[in-house]
């Protein structure tokens, strides 16, 4: 029986995927670097810094390492300009708020297990901020998805043991690194058919607690 469920925040608890896309165009169009949504969709789950290294793909010159840094700074400093703007808990995704109250009155465990180092911005701004036991995030970590660590972390802060939680993913990253780290999967949104998670929908919403817990 699960005893602990870690959800990853963008594409699962609240959708910011269109603010990055427009933050990530942002830094794109001030450098001339040709960006789409389909290269935008390769950027699912992983760490800022390796979302950046995927655009300059596309770039006619090569960066040091303190333009990277710079480059990252502008897309994210446009990014939190948009979250503080237009982010509420109108974004929360269908079904969230009813699987965390359904979750908590089963007495399970939940924590947050994302690579965004803007998580305790987003979660205060969709009214989420005091919602969780743990949150594991960008900010805590030094290796993204897919490797485990974020997720082993939440496990370790919620004082349970990997193979006790049961993670909420809506990236194939995501899902490597549920498993990876010795944890069940349930695969929403555009991880929905992976076939290598443990339940999958659409979105929370066609999911109820029960099945969560009795994985």
């Amino acid at each position: 029986m699960i005893k602990g469920v870690i959800f990853d925040l963008d594409g699962v608890i609240v959708s910011t995927d269109e603010l990055h896309y427009q933050g990530w165009k942002y830094m794109a169009d001030s450098e001339g670097i040709y960006f789409d949504r389909q290269i935008n969709e390769r950027l699912r789950g992983v760490s800022r810094m390796e979302s950046l290294s995927i655009i300059l793909e596309k770039a006619s010159k090569t960066y040091t390492d303190a333009q990277k840094e710079a480059l990252a700074t502008l897309k994210n400093d446009y990014y939190k300009e948009l979250l503080a703007t237009t982010l509420s808990p109108a974004d929360i995704l269908p079904g969230v708020l009813n699987v965390l109250s359904g979750l908590k009155a089963a007495g399970i465990k939940i924590a947050i297990g994302s690579s965004s180092k803007n998580t305790p911005t987003i979660l205060k701004q969709i009214g989420l901020d005091k919602t969780f036991d743990a949150v594991s995030d960008g900010n805590n970590i030094t290796n993204s998805k897919p490797d485990p660590e974020v997720f082993l972390i939440a496990a370790e802060w919620l004082g349970l043991k990997p193979e006790d939680c049961l993670v909420v993913e809506d990236a194939e990253a995501g899902v490597t690194a549920a498993k990876a780290g010795g944890m069940k999967a349930l695969a929403v949104g555009s991880a929905a058919t992976d076939d290598r998670a443990d339940l999958a929908a659409a979105d929370l919403s066609l999911i109820n607690v029960e099945q969560m817990i009795n994985l």
